[in-house]
């Protein structure tokens, strides 16, 4: 029997981390991040887990969002320790409290030990002893994992006080357990967290550097070729998840790794449904169909929706509310300032709100079976941040700045209609605080969507 070829690199001892190769930024990019993070924590201490290997072989490994952010490392098991500089301190006379000697910035990535009997199963993974890892993986120092305890421990030995100021992600099991037993070996009180590193995480990654945009820009044109395989799917009596698997085909042909959201295919009365995600209905002749599907290029995601005929045509009803839903996108792109404008405002509360341009524009064009204004079927947010998550974490309260990547997609939802309509874009803030919209060379207008389904 053939062995696959990582089995035999293996069984040689050959540490490959292209089995896991993803496109990256540059490994001087991730320094970078790491110590504008560092700089945020005034002295404190970072610690930080990646996300462990499944323990099922159909289960998907994604490494947790803020640790690849931060290292661009894609194996499992890690963690890493962030020892931001300070200063030196005097002893204070007459309490007893000694100074202390400055310290310089310290970042530390700690390795688990391969497991050569799962590596047969999951493929080989580096260690602190791989050959050339610290270049590899862009740290300063690469140190097994069984020396997290021992590093934290003589941390806390030379600087007691500095234990008062450890931040980890909110809930992180590891972490907990690493703060417990250090706690233990001090023979002192428990460890609390001082504070949570996602909040000062997502401040640094919601400005997006021009590799980020440019990995969000390769996930958009594979998700804008999935799309239009989609569009020339379409067609009565073919089931929604057939659709669905088209799109995800011509993603990972054009380098997608994963869908990076389960997809969305509803037709008609599936239409109205926001998130549904059975995908099994048959679709058939004069449904609308709504498709929220794109893929995640080396862990930066994109995030589109089109609304097709599924008999190629619009009926004059759909056209007319396809061509506002269509309205209100560009009345809310058109409207925005960057460092004024917020989303994700479904209230309408805030100043500024890109949702309410949205949500003013159906008011004032079209009108229900009953005459009354449509904004009230636009029932949810006109956007989120995008990034290495679909939804990446982000504070709507503030104002888009620029560099950001943010999505704008109204939509109205008519189940006394049979029918929804909702048309969603990514767009990045330039440098000029002008709006680029990924998704310019995917259709946009009715007759355009006509025309892309002509040529299945």
């Amino acid at each position: 029997m053939r062995l696959r070829w990582w089995i035999v690199a293996v069984l040689l001892g050959i540490p490959c981390d292209s089995l896991h190769a993803l496109d990256s930024v540059p490994k001087p990019e991730y320094h970078q991040r790491r110590t504008a993070l560092a700089e945020k924590l005034h002295g404190g201490i970072a610690v930080l887990f990646a996300n462990n290997e499944p323990t099922m072989e159909y289960q998907d490994f994604r490494q947790d969002e803020d640790f690849y952010y931060l290292s661009g490392w894609n194996e499992p098991g890690a963690a890493m320790l962030l020892l931001p500089s300070v200063e030196a301190t005097s002893a204070t006379p007459g309490t007893g409290l000694g100074g202390r000697p400055a310290r310089p910035y310290r970042e530390i990535l700690f390795l688990p030990s391969r497991n050569a009997r799962m590596e047969k199963y999951t493929g080989p993974k580096m260690d602190a002893a791989t050959p050339s890892v610290t270049m590899t993986t862009g740290f300063d120092e690469v140190l097994p994992m069984t020396e997290l305890p021992a590093v934290l421990n003589k941390v806390a030995m030379e600087d007691r006080p500095r234990m008062r100021n450890v931040w980890t992600e909110a809930s992180s099991v590891p972490a907990t357990a690493l703060l417990g037993f250090t706690a233990a070996t001090l023979g002192g009180p428990e460890i609390e967290p001082a504070g949570d590193l996602s909040q000062p995480i997502m401040m640094l990654r919601a400005i997006k550097s021009p590799a980020e945009i440019e990995l969000i820009r390769k996930a958009s044109d594979a998700s804008i070729e999935g799309q239009l395989a989609g569009m020339r799917a379409i067609k009565p009596g073919v089931l929604e998840r057939a659709v669905s698997g088209a799109e995800l085909a011509k993603m990972m042909e054009l380098g997608c790794e994963r869908a990076s959201y389960p997809p969305i295919v509803g037709s008609g009365p599936n239409s109205t449904m926001l998130h549904y995600s059975e995908n099994a209905r048959t679709m058939k002749a004069g449904d609308l169909v709504v498709i929220d599907e794109a893929g995640e290029y080396s862990m930066y995601a994109s995030d589109i929706t089109r609304t097709m005929p599924v008999s190629g045509h619009f009926t004059a009803r759909q056209r007319e509310i396809y061509d506002l839903v269509l309205g209100a996108q560009r009345a809310a792109a058109a409207a925005f300032v960057a460092g004024q404008s917020t989303i994700n405002d479904p209230e309408h509360k805030r100043l500024n709100s890109l949702d309410t341009v949205a949500f003013n524009y159906i008011n004032e064009h079209g009108k229900d079976l009953h005459g009354q204004p449509l904004g009230q079927y636009m029932v949810h947010g006109i956007g989120h941040l995008v990034g290495i998550d679909v939804h990446d974490p982000w504070d709507y309260s503030k104002p888009l700045e620029k560099g950001m990547v943010f999505t704008i997609e109204p939509g109205i939802y008519l189940p006394d209609e049979g029918f929804g309509v909702r048309i969603e874009d990514v767009y990045y803030v330039d440098e000029n605080g002008k709006l680029v919209d990924l998704m310019e060379k995917l259709p946009h207008e009715a007759s355009e969507i006509e025309a892309a389904m002509k040529k299945r």
